[in-house]
């Protein structure tokens, strides 16, 4: 089973900004298998359940704010009782340019209040797609602002990539397979 988290804020005010970028993935995602995703309160997450080449598959955006992610990501390990090796974590990087990708393995938080709040729950060894979303003198006002439409056009094909990336995952590419196919050097 492979739980895949794409990191942002629920509500309209948020759709389609930078700190959603997360969010942006597994909707280009559940759209490309016709997926729908329903609200469980429990888990605080919208959620959405498939099987993709015989694998277990739930896509989880969690709808505690991403300074609370690290709450609904632990409550949906736990209650599929899935292994942290079987996660992979999608979300904004303000350290790389607008629209590349990096996966990790492990690491610190950056910065990144979502991932404090995984690390605080879970340590800091999870797998981990960031997009860039590249930095700015008002973080706030940036992270939580609409891409323009030069930056569209790069993240879009970001979402492309790390949509590529996540069936690979699902198809147990070992993780290093994963970075070294899609990292850019």
């Amino acid at each position: 089973m492979k739980l895949i988290v794409g990191l942002g804020n629920p509500g309209k005010e948020y759709e389609n900004t930078r700190h959603n970028t997360g969010f942006m993935v597994l909707d280009y995602f559940s759209n490309k298998f016709n997926l729908t995703f329903k609200l469980d309160t429990k888990l605080e997450g919208l959620i959405s359940q498939t099987n993709i080449n015989g694998e277990k598959v739930i896509l989880l955006k969690p709808t505690t704010y991403m300074n609370l992610s690290g709450n609904s990501i632990s409550k949906v390990l736990n209650y599929y009782k899935i292994e942290i090796k079987d996660m992979l974590i999608i979300h904004d990087d303000l350290d790389l340019s607008v629209g590349s990708i990096r996966f990790r393995n492990h690491g610190s938080a950056g910065g990144h209040n979502g991932l404090k709040s995984i690390i605080s729950h879970i340590g800091e060894a999870f797998n981990r797609c960031k997009i860039g979303i590249d930095k700015s003198s008002d973080t706030i006002s940036h992270v939580l602002g609409k891409f323009s439409k030069d930056e569209l056009i790069s993240i879009t094909s970001a979402i492309e990539k790390v949509s590529y990336a996540i069936e690979d995952f699902i198809n147990n590419k070992t993780f290093e397979e994963i970075m070294n196919k899609y990292n850019q050097k």
